[in-house]
């Protein structure tokens, strides 16, 4: 699309942040850039950050959507602190995010939404595109709107279609400045809109023309490259976190050999996984969606007894629904993943936006005793692993598992190297298919190693045997009051969950430099802890990192790794569950560091508590 004039800077990284109206498009703009950015190679991580409502209030501070994309040419953790680059398509995307600007960074803001009438609405006393106060920065102000409209004056549509189109103008502009390929967007559009062909062209038109502009006007004094970063061999792809959930579940089924069943109930932010799962029926999927949450995790119970990986997801609210169904399935002792994407709470709280503060309910949300493993993965091209790990636990030790993901992990994004599925672990199922004890089946008869009890398929001649949350005398599985039975079987359920402490893999340990202070984290304060460790040691600061992704139970060595430090800090976004449980456990200094603003931890904040420490 043309040679640009101007000059161009390279760069290492670039921290770009859209922002406007929920209708301006800026998830599907930010989206598209990412997408063109992980062809060209780099490095990325994205956050998105939107109201809940589905319309939520035009030119308001609460109306806002966000999406911040850090992309690189080396390996980078998290989406970034602070954008380079703010694209406010609106006033209140501004002054919603002015705030969050470093000293000289780049605004480019729609000039045409800078009314008196709007600023008016947000307190402003005079347009801050042309008072001055936005000096600091490198402002354009680009009429992207009147442009747009320009552009499409001979398109078949309306003004009002012409007008929504300015956020592929915008997406134009800006890879004009990055120097990021085209195409894609392009076929992606046609595809998009391959039944209304006429927004089709009027879309890669507006595209065109953003791109065209950045190529002719003399607004910008630099074009800027980041060259591909240099990732381990292999083919990759831009991947959110739901959707490699979603693809760990269908591996681990494949590996196990079991059909999937997926019993879910629509909630923010775990909808995509039944969405996804849906479209798998050629596969051997099948996917509920239910009246409730309760009838979701009753039909996954229900599937795991008929010989299918039982799945349900849900968030907060829906796992306090889920309580009773779950104690069954651990009575049962059936295989089942709870996919649990965490929100801010309590209650309905903030639906879109991110929280770890379900832990302690995962650990005893429940009445009686009733352990599970829990699992948390800390990224999101990580929660392909940590799903097949899940099912991997769930059917070998016939237990429900709950998968600890969150709102940041669930929507943001990152590039994933796609996996040999011929070199994933064979975690095939072997269900009974013959009596076990003489001419009997014992269905609470337990493998002397794991002691998982028998996965059989109903209908299986000779193996029938009752199944309910009455308790169960062990071995036989006949209802059983006895006190001794009763307490046997608290303990060998207790211990069966226990075991999987040697089963899984041990903490890894990040200490080049011998330090005293250990950051211990889990789930997706990952990206943070580890910027800000890297930061730390950058600065001449000694700092260890290590992360748990199986947080009941700990892996078998984590008493040993925090033994040898001074301070544990425990970096969480609750009010410290997991520093909870560390102290329980384990006879360590441990000290917290916690935020629940509900968004991810910003690394920077994180680094100079670390030094505080240190």
């Amino acid at each position: 699309m043309g040679v640009s004039s101007v000059g161009t800077t390279r760069l290492s990284s670039v921290v770009i942040r859209f922002a406007g109206d929920s209708g301006d498009g800026v998830q599907l703009t930010g989206d598209r850039f990412t997408g063109e950015s992980a062809l060209f190679g780099n490095d990325l991580s994205t956050l998105r950050d939107f109201p809940a409502e589905i319309r939520a209030p035009a030119g308001t501070l609460a109306g806002v959507s966000s999406f911040q994309l850090h992309f690189a040419d080396h390996r980078i953790e998290t989406a970034g602190d602070r954008p380079d680059v703010l694209v406010a398509m609106n006033p209140a995307a501004l002054k919603s995010h002015l705030g969050d600007l470093p000293p000289g960074a780049e605004i480019i803001a729609d000039s045409d939404q800078f009314k008196r009438r709007s600023l008016k609405r947000l307190g402003y006393t005079s347009n801050p595109l042309e008072d001055g106060s936005l000096d600091g920065y490198r402002l354009h102000a680009v009429p992207l709107t009147s442009l747009t409209v320009t552009a499409l004056r001979d398109a078949p549509i309306g003004n009002r279609d012409a007008e929504r189109a300015k956020n592929m103008f915008a997406l134009g502009l800006l890879c004009w400045m990055y120097d990021r390929p085209t195409e894609s967007t392009e076929r992606y559009l046609r595809r998009r809109f391959a039944t209304k062909p006429e927004l089709a062209d009027a879309n890669v038109t507006a595209f065109r023309a953003g791109y065209a502009f950045g190529d002719t006007t003399e607004s910008f004094a630099s074009r800027y490259q980041v060259p591909a970063a240099q990732l381990p061999p292999g083919r990759y792809r831009s991947i959110s976190g739901n959707l490699a959930l979603t693809y760990g579940l269908l591996a681990g089924a494949r590996g196990a050999g079991v059909p999937l069943f997926l019993g879910a109930y629509p909630i923010t932010p775990a909808s995509d996984l039944l969405h996804e799962l849906a479209r798998h029926k050629a596969s051997g999927v099948r996917t509920f969606q239910a009246e409730d949450e309760i009838a979701a995790i009753a039909a996954a119970v229900g599937a795991s007894f008929g010989g299918h990986l039982g799945v349900t997801a849900t968030s907060g609210p829906g796992m306090s629904l889920k309580a009773e169904a779950l104690g069954l399935a651990i009575a049962l002792e059936l295989p089942l993943v709870v996919c649990n994407i965490q929100r801010a709470g309590p209650s309905t709280g903030m639906p879109t936006k991110t929280e770890q503060a379900d832990l302690l309910q995962a650990m005893f949300g429940r009445n009686g005793e009733s352990p599970v493993p829990i699992l948390a993965p800390r990224s999101p091209s990580d929660c392909f692993e940590a799903a097949f790990e899940a099912v991997r636990i769930a059917t070998k030790y016939r237990t429900p598992v709950v998968l600890l993901s969150d709102a940041h992990l669930a929507n943001g994004a990152e590039p994933w190297r796609l996996p040999d599925l011929d070199r994933l672990p064979d975690i095939r199922v072997r269900f009974t298919t013959e009596p076990n004890h003489g001419d009997e089946f014992w269905p609470y008869l337990r493998d002397p190693v794991t002691m998982a009890r028998p996965w059989t398929v109903p209908g299986t001649a000779g193996l029938e045997h009752r199944v309910g949350g009455l308790e169960k005398l062990d071995g036989r599985g006949s209802i059983s009051s006895d006190p001794d039975n009763h307490e046997a079987m608290v303990r060998v359920r207790d211990a069966k969950i226990a075991g999987i402490a040697t089963d899984v893999a041990p903490l890894e340990v990040d200490d080049p430099d011998a330090a005293e202070v250990l950051v211990l984290g889990w789930g997706s304060t990952y990206g943070a802890v580890r910027a800000a460790v890297r930061a730390v040691r950058e600065r001449g600061g000694r700092v260890a990192q290590a992360h748990l992704r199986s947080l009941n139970p700990f892996p078998a060595n984590t008493g040993d790794v925090l033994d040898r430090y001074r301070t544990v800090v425990v970096p969480e976004l609750n009010l410290g569950q997991l520093l909870l449980l560390i102290k329980a456990r384990f006879d360590v200094h441990a000290v917290g560091h916690h935020r629940v603003r509900g968004l991810p931890f910003d690394s920077a904040e994180l680094a100079a508590r670390i030094e505080e420490l240190i």
